[in-house]
């Protein structure tokens, strides 16, 4: 009898992660990989189309379009639908994954007795009282090389991916708002949003030593509105790291908008990033409690110690909030973390934009040793070691750059710098091609010296500045730990920080896995480009014979371990992640 392909899927609102496995694969040497269709199609007729490949059994030509996967197979057992469009929210689609055997592109059989079918719901932002909104941030992924020429607003608008929208909607619905934010500079969305707001507010901003990106979007924001109060903060250890607003209605909270996302442009486009917007009294007073003691101005000696807040008004979801920092060298934060990656069931996911707590480190490659755990981590750690310090010294760095933990600890890959410089796979752009958002800028002077210097300057800094961990988020019992800290010891006790833990809502864990593979897929995919191809300063020639991007034309060549008992990879496969 014929296995069938089973299917499993985790759906964020611009994104639609499918997990596969065909247990007959096993026993075909020539099974080059998947067919996917997707009905309702991409066009407007509503007919059922395959989703494209943009790889090919040959090296991919300059200005190659891609193929269907009926005739260019999925040769992973994950692939998401990244054409889900704002549109498509709310609605449903039905994919029809199909193996396919043969021997190459003149010899591919779909094996249509063994298709696996699952039909999809996409969600809004807004599912039930909490919506979430990821930017898509990576420049140089395949899609963007479309939009390369295009107008800077529209370019910001694709990597924005609605994340944009966020902050105006949480002012839109509220007659008054509180706001504490880091770094404030963002003269498209941000701004306007709040010299458009005819109620009260007031917004605490960071501004201390020589951090003073906010001062300037804050002085037009009181010169514009006396209806909002401008408060500085300094009088702490660090940093004033959140990001967050309160939204009130006839006074009384509503509602919290926080997360990961400065309100800078580069924060909303270029580097990744999510939003939350969480419809909770309880936790909306719980953060206007915290915002008057910010706004106040209050030294670390004169906070209470914090301790885990429950929250019990979201239906469906248990939540507990956090704020730092705490006193001392207590870690009652990462503590509670690094205890939970500990009871994990089967999986842990981690996107950072550093993580330096040895403690909380070790208990998730504890996990990642594990012969019943997957763990998948990318960490941001992108600098450039050519770029002379502010004194004009030469920079003592590594060249290093993001960090990509693949299913386990064994053999993680590092990327070097070089690999964000002008080499690229055919098709890609290089990793840090990126686009200058300065333009709307509100910290910077515009000058004509500036913007040459901004223009020749060295690389963005960050790509990935989340903070999130998932664990089980493959379950039906999952926790987030999601919100502003950085998982530190700066973080924990010298820093003004936000964070939540959320259990038991499997559809925003379904987003957040769907999210993290989609930038964790594109980052090790060019790890692998890499780790085989980087030669400092050389670019590959174009049609070369090395270029390992391309379809293979048997199964061992891509499968690799995924049949066999006892790996990563095969226990990735039967768990769907």
């Amino acid at each position: 009898m014929v296995a069938t392909v089973t299917v499993k899927a985790y759906a964020s609102a611009s994104c639609v992660l499918l997990a596969f496995d065909w247990t007959d694969g096993a026993s075909h040497p020539d099974f080059l990989g998947f067919a996917i269709q997707r009905s309702p199609g991409y066009g407007a007729d509503g007919k059922p189309q395959f989703l494209f490949n943009k790889l090919d059994f040959i090296p991919l030509a300059d200005g190659a379009r891609p193929k269907g996967s009926d005739v260019a197979p999925i040769q992973k057992f994950n692939w998401w639908d990244g054409g889900i469009n704002t549109d498509d929210q709310g609605k449903t689609f039905k994919y029809t994954v199909f193996p396919i055997l043969g021997t190459g592109p003149k010899d591919l059989s779909l094996q249509t007795g063994a298709a696996g079918k699952i039909s999809v719901s996409v969600p809004k932002p807004l599912d039930g009282q909490i919506a979430t909104y990821f930017n898509r941030a990576v420049v140089s992924a395949q899609s963007f090389t479309k939009l390369k020429d295009k107008p800077l607003e529209k370019r910001m608008d694709w990597l924005a991916n609605g994340l944009q929208n966020a902050i105006p909607e949480i002012l839109d619905e509220s007659d008054a708002f509180d706001c504490a934010i880091y770094h404030l500079s963002d003269n498209r969305w941000v701004i306007p949003a709040f010299t458009a707001f005819k109620g009260r507010g007031s917004i605490t901003y960071f501004d201390k030593a020589d951090d003073s990106k906010s001062r300037t979007a804050a002085k037009l924001i009181a010169d514009e509105r006396h209806n909002i109060s401008i408060h500085k903060r300094d009088a702490i250890s660090k940093l004033m790291h959140d990001k967050f607003i309160i939204s009130y209605k006839k006074n009384h909270e509503q509602a919290v908008l926080m997360g990961s996302t400065n309100f800078t442009p580069e924060a909303q486009t270029i580097q990744a990033n999510l939003l939350h917007i969480i419809h909770s009294q309880e936790l909306a007073a719980l953060y206007a409690e915290r915002a008057n003691l910010l706004a106040k101005n209050v030294g670390k000696k004169d906070l209470d110690a914090p301790a885990w807040q429950d929250v019990s008004d979201v239906a469906g979801t248990k939540i507990r909030a956090f704020f730092l920092p705490e006193p001392g060298t207590s870690r009652e934060f990462l503590d509670t973390v690094t205890a939970a990656v500990s009871k994990a069931k089967s999986s842990v996911l981690f996107c950072m934009y550093t993580a330096s707590d040895k403690a909380l480190m070790e208990a998730i490659f504890a996990k990642g040793d594990s012969s019943k755990h997957l763990i998948y981590g990318l960490l941001n750690s992108i600098d450039d070691p050519d770029k002379p310090t502010k004194k004009g010294e030469k920079r003592k760095l590594p060249e290093i750059a993001s960090t990509i933990f693949h299913r386990s600890q064994e053999n993680p890959d590092t990327l070097p710098y070089s690999a964000f410089g002008v080499n690229a796979p055919r098709g890609f752009l290089p990793e840090l091609k990126t686009i200058d958002v300065s333009a709307y800028d509100a910290s910077l002077k515009k000058s004509k010296t500036k913007a040459a210097k901004k223009k020749s300057g060295g690389p963005p800094p960050i790509h990935v500045h989340h903070k999130f961990i998932v664990i089980d988020g493959d379950t039906d019992a999952p926790t987030i730990y999601t919100g502003s800290p950085n998982f530190s010891k700066a973080s924990e006790n010298s820093n003004d920080e936000n964070v939540l833990e959320i259990k038991g809502n499997v559809g925003l864990a379904h987003a957040y896995v769907a999210e993290f593979m989609r930038l964790y897929n594109h980052y090790r995919a060019r790890a692998i480009w890499n780790r085989t191809h980087e030669k400092k300063g050389q670019k590959p020639k174009a049609g070369s014979e090395a270029d390992p991007l391309v379809l293979k034309m048997t199964r061992d060549e891509w499968v690799k371990g995924a049949y066999k008992k006892g790996t990563k990879a095969s226990l990735a496969r039967e768990r769907g992640l």
